[in-house]
């Protein structure tokens, strides 16, 4: 088992720059479970995650808080943004297409509503607030053997 790597992220750029790291070493089948308090920095993320892997720094990615999942065409496949904020549980994932999506790339904000659904090789990416407003403190657990020269 891999220890989890820790790291302070001093701004916003910082964040994006670890998303677009990640994305480089991502590929179908994998999940990105996005944990933190709100206002932590996991739409953030996933938006730079997205934009990276898309090679389009200008993709629209709206949060998708309301529309629960959002799905985006990547050279490497296709890549599914859950928000699981409003979900009560996992007995409502099928409805959104999870098994389908689990064939492409997923990320997960509020994965804690997975429950068993929680892919057991997945990349858990914590993020909470630092020192300051701009900072934040990412632990990152999983993917062994995925994260050398992460950091």
């Amino acid at each position: 088992m891999q220890a989890p790597v820790t790291l302070t992220l001093a701004d916003t750029a910082a964040t994006e720059a670890l998303a677009a790291r990640i994305a480089t070493r991502a590929r179908r089948g994998d999940a990105l479970l996005l944990e933190g308090p709100l206002g932590a920095g996991k739409s953030t993320f996933a938006r730079a995650f997205l934009r990276a892997a898309s090679g389009d720094p200008a993709l629209e990615v709206p949060s998708p808080t309301f529309t629960l999942v959002q799905e985006y065409a990547l050279p490497a496949g296709p890549a599914f943004h859950f928000d699981l904020w409003r979900l009560d549980g996992p007995a409502d994932l099928a409805e959104l297409g999870w098994d389908e999506a689990r064939e492409g790339i997923v990320l997960v904000e509020w994965p804690d509503r997975l429950g068993a659904l929680r892919p057991e090789d997945a990349l858990t990416i914590t993020l909470a607030p630092g020192a300051n407003d701009d900072q934040r403190i990412a632990t990152l657990n999983g993917w062994p053997g995925r994260m050398a020269g992460i950091a």
